[in-house]
């Protein structure tokens, strides 16, 4: 079932012509967690899109499928797991399980480590 309100005058785009229009990442000052930023074309038929993120050596470090969205633009945590591996690059692909696939969008950036902190630091263990 397919809700959309009337009222928002919006064209929407058949599956074959549907994309991601916007892919963009944040990585959080906790060096751990990726907010990502999708964008859709507005859609008669919802999609599903699955993302995937990789280091530098090409290891998946975390994925996700999202399937039928609500919405076209979509905002979401990823959370990057073992050591940092800097350049990361994010690969996002919108597809029809029955009908049409598009290439996938990489968005490709690094991850700051967190600073370290006072209370990090071996030093200020009071033991």
């Amino acid at each position: 079932m397919d809700f959309f309100l009337p009222e928002d005058n919006l064209t929407r785009a058949v599956p074959e012509e549907t994309k991601i229009s916007s892919l963009s990442a944040q990585p959080y000052p906790d060096g751990r967690r990726l907010r990502v930023n999708i964008e859709i074309t507005p859609f008669q038929q919802r999609p599903y899109i699955e993302v995937i993120l990789h280091d530098s050596t090409g290891s998946e470090i975390a994925s996700t499928s999202i399937v039928e969205p609500m919405s076209w633009k979509l905002e979401f945590t990823m959370h990057i797991r073992g050591q940092l591996n800097n350049p990361y690059a994010l690969h996002a692909r919108l597809y029809y399980p029955e009908g049409p696939s598009k290439e996938p969008l990489i968005f490709s950036f690094d991850v700051e480590p967190p600073s370290a902190t006072a209370s990090d630091s071996p030093e200020a263990d009071p033991a």
